[in-house]
Parts: C-alpha cells; structure tokens; sequence
C-alpha cells in the first residue's frame, strides 16, 4: 500500500465513531494496529485539553463537569472562534491548573503559530504557569509535536520550534497583574487570578490600579481577532469581574457562573438547586465544614461568587415585611421629627458607588419611619440639591451627613445646594435644616446591629414598598463587608432619630460619639 493510500485511510479511520475504530483496529495486522495506536493517541491529544492531561499523566489529572467547561473554550478559540469569556467558580477546584497550565500548553500543540499570554496577580504566580508549560513542552516535546526554541526558554517568556528545530511564530508571554507586556501581542490571553487577596479586593486603590492595567495594558496586547479568558474567584463587588459584568462591554461576554453549590434553575452545568460543583471532591458535608470555617461573608464571594449574599444578613426581610405600613395608615400619624440622611460616595468602585440619600421619622410614641430613599449615583452638588429638596417636601428639621470623607465639605456642600434654591425661590423663605454631622467611628456592625434589633421589634416601618434596593442592601449586608450607602445613609437616620435607651438595650449596644450632647 502506498505511503499516500495509507494516509487517506488513516484520515478517513480519523472520521469513524469509536465501535468501528475498535473493529477495525481488531482486524488489522501488527504494524497497522501500531499505525492505529499512535493515531488514537493523536485523536485524545487533540481531543481537548483535559484528554490530553489524561493521557500524558496516565489518568492520573482528574476530569470533572465544570473542567470541560474550560476545555471547550480552548476548543472553540482553537477552532478559529474570537470569544470574550468569563468564567467564576471556587477556590481549590482545578481552575489554575486547566486555564493557566493544561489548556494553554493544549492550545499552543494546536496552534504552534500563535502567542498566549498568561497573567495573574503576581509575576511570581503568572512565572510558575509559565514555568510548567516551559517544562511541560521539555518533557512531552515527541507527544505534542513541538519544542521549545533554543536560546528563547525564559519561564516569563519563551518561543516554540518545530520538530526539524526551525523557530516558530507561536509561544508564551506570563506576567503579573500591573507588569508590562511589552514586545508582541498574544492572540490568547488568559487571566487567572487577578486578585491576590481580601486586602487587595477592599482596597480601592488596588481594584483601580487593575482596573487600568487591564484597560491600558492587557487589552492592547491582543492580536486582532484575539480572544479572552478571565477565570476567577470573586472577591467583592467591584472587583475584575464586576466591573466586566456592569461595564460598556458587558454584552460581548460568555459569562459562566459557577457556584460551589447550585442556587440557579439556569445552573451553567444544569444542576439541580442544592448539588455541588465537584461532589467527588467537595461533597455537600464538606462544603458545609468549609462554609462553618470561612463564614458567611468569604462562603457568599469566594466559594458561592455572589460578594453580596442572596439572603442572610444583619436584617431579616421579614422583620421588615412584618412591620410595613401604606401611605394611607402613615397619613394618620403625627411625626414629632423628620430627618434627611446622606451618606456620600466615598470610594473609587465602578459598582454600586451610589450617594446614600434616605428620609426617615420618628412618631410621638418613638416608633420609626423610612419615608424615603432617593439614593443615586451623583456628584457633590447634585446630592446635596437633592438632600435640601428632599429636607424641603418632607418639611425636615435635620440634614444629617456622613462627614468620615469630607470633613467640613459636607456641611459646605448643604449650605450652598440651600442658598442656590433659596435664590431659586424654592425654599419659599423657610430655614435651613439644621445640618448634623456624623463620623462613624465604631465598626459598621456596631453601627448596624442596635438599627437591626430595632428592626426585629418591629419599632421601624417602612412605609410603602418603594425600597427594594435599600431592603436588598440591608439583609444581603454580612458583617466584613463595605456596608452600601443606601444602608448607612438608613443607619445615620435611624440613629439620629432613635431613643438612646432603645439603641442601648440591644444586645450589643451602640457607643457611638454622635450620640453625645445632643439628647
């Protein structure tokens, strides 16, 4: 048989299902079933990145559902497909080692001619994937058909060769989040942990600082035509792929959540509400230990990617529910104060960076009211406009300002957003509020929980159902987390107006200075 004929049965054998490759391979003769081995072994290799590993390590790199994920993303960008994924999911389940080592090694097998670069909090971290993937190609090199280029075997940086030795275009580029990735572009970059820990996602001078490198620096390096993998554990709100999720480009993403335990009916892998992600690893009771040893703040980001919890919080939405009142039964009712709250944007986040606005009461038998929430996304001079003509149809007697990020400016900024209506001829020649300035100087669960207990008494009443923001806000909050300004500005209201003593009979108690003085 001729070396041409050969090769067009073998490419035809490529095309068969698995029971006629078995048949045939039983059939054929010892040289030809060699033939058939190496090109089933070719097929698994080429198959997807987890085949590959399972092949070259004996079985011994294990396969799950959500790794295959992973590998069809490689599959399809190999295919010649330009996709935008992000992928989230818990730590300690093979995500760093399929996106960062398997899959780019699979991919660079099957497409020796392009660039990938692999990135990570760290250099450190982004040169040991590309360390591995270095070393990797050294000891596979007959199996995945590729070398590495002599001279270019640096693990932050290295160029492939073919079999003959004869350099190549394609090969690696690693570097940590916020290095340079001077020098060629990549038409694959993965980004596996951006994030290095809680310090950095609460810091928001940090989550800016990758915000920028991934704008100004990593996204300028892709080869047109080039795709994207971000493959994370979410860290908070605001963190990489919050900011993708809420961005200008979000529609141009694959977004695939994956929790460690199922809450969806769209579940990514199709699970049932309850089951795990990788029950051959972390089944239900060992998801509970983990949960128990982490708590509820780091279980809700790191291992269910929701930073704000679904439910569970400080508040129980049925304390709320419980005490609701309409605006019919408020309108019987004589209030013997009502303030304004604003708790400003104090922060760099992209993700919910509102200005807390919120107004509250407080009836002549000391239970409490939220009236209204008028919270927003606004700059200094529009919230406090529209604290004063909040103050002004709620004929308040108090603006009360969380100071912690102005210091005097908040006062400032009241008395001219009132002078401006007062020429305006709004004010119609009433006083200005009086305005009270805070300064949290307990934590926010000392802050919360005497609010949150009020609550369960049901001594607060929200009057109407236009809150749901500020409602979500309060029993998704989990002691740990930056409280959201809808919440505070609530907080800051509510505790103005309280009594003293009921804010003292909690079971924690509040000692907070702005009480001093002033009752």
């Amino acid at each position: 048989m001729s070396d041409e004929r050969l090769e067009q049965l073998l490419a035809t054998y490529r095309t068969l299902p698995a029971s006629r490759r078995r048949a045939i391979a039983r059939k054929a003769n010892p040289a030809m079933r060699t033939r058939l081995a190496a090109v089933e072994r070719d097929m698994t290799m080429r198959r997807s990145p987890g085949s590959m590993a399972a092949l070259l390590t004996a079985g011994r790199e294990m396969q799950a559902a959500h790794l295959d994920i992973i590998d069809d993303a490689f599959r399809r960008i190999a295919a010649g497909e330009s996709i935008r994924l992000l992928v989230t999911m818990p730590p300690r389940h093979g995500k760093s080692r399929r996106a960062a080592r398997w899959a780019p090694l699979w991919y660079l097998r099957q497409r020796p001619d392009h660039r990938v670069m692999i990135a990570s909090y760290s250099a450190e971290l982004a040169e040991d994937h590309g360390r591995w993937i270095r070393d990797a190609i050294a000891t596979w090199a007959d199996d995945l058909g590729v070398r590495l280029y002599p001279g270019s075997k640096a693990a932050n940086r290295f160029d492939l060769a073919d079999e003959r030795g004869q350099r190549l275009e394609g090969g690696l580029i690693a570097a940590g989040v916020g290095g340079g990735l001077t020098g060629k572009g990549a038409h694959l970059a993965v980004v596996d942990d951006p994030i290095k820990d809680a310090a950095d996602a609460q810091s928001p001078t940090m989550r800016k600082k990758l915000w920028e490198w991934w704008q100004a620096v990593l996204l300028t390096r892709i080869e047109p035509g080039g795709s994207v993998i971000v493959i994370q554990t979410r860290w908070d709100e605001d963190d990489l792929a919050g900011r993708l999720l809420v961005g200008d480009t979000a529609e141009d993403w694959i977004i695939i959540d994956l929790p460690a335990i199922a809450d969806s009916e769209n579940d990514a892998l199709g699970r049932k509400i309850g089951e795990p992600l990788w029950p051959a690893r972390y089944g239900r009771k060992a998801l509970a230990t983990i949960r128990r040893a982490v708590g509820e703040r780091v279980w809700w980001s790191l291992y269910q990617q929701k930073p704000r919890p679904m439910e569970g919080g400080v508040w129980k939405r049925d304390w709320i529910d419980a005490a609701r009142i309409n605006a019919v039964q408020f309108s019987g009712l004589d209030m013997a104060r009502i303030v304004v709250a604003v708790d400003p944007a104090g922060g760099e986040s992209a993700v919910g960076d509102e200005t807390g606005i919120v107004a509250c009461a407080r009836s002549f038998d000391g239970r409490l009211y939220v009236l209204e929430d008028d919270s927003a996304n606004m700059g200094a001079n529009d919230w406090g406009l529209s604290a004063c003509r909040l103050a002004l149809a709620l004929k308040a007697d108090a603006i009360v300002v969380e100071s912690n990020y102005g210091g005097d400016m908040a006062r400032q900024v009241v008395t001219q957003a009132w002078e401006q209506l007062r020429r305006e001829g709004v004010t119609r020649g009433l006083l200005m509020p009086l305005v009270i300035e805070v300064t949290a100087k307990v934590g926010k669960r000392l802050r919360a929980e005497p609010i949150a207990q009020l609550y369960e008494q049901g001594i607060v009443h929200h009057v109407g159902s236009g809150f749901e923001q500020l409602e979500t806000q309060m029993v998704t909050w989990v002691p740990g987390m930056d409280s959201p300004d809808r919440m505070d500005a609530a907080v800051h209201a509510l505790t103005e107006l309280a009594d003293p003593d009921q804010l003292a009979t909690g079971r924690t108690g509040i000692a907070d200075e702005r009480l001093a003085g002033r009752r």
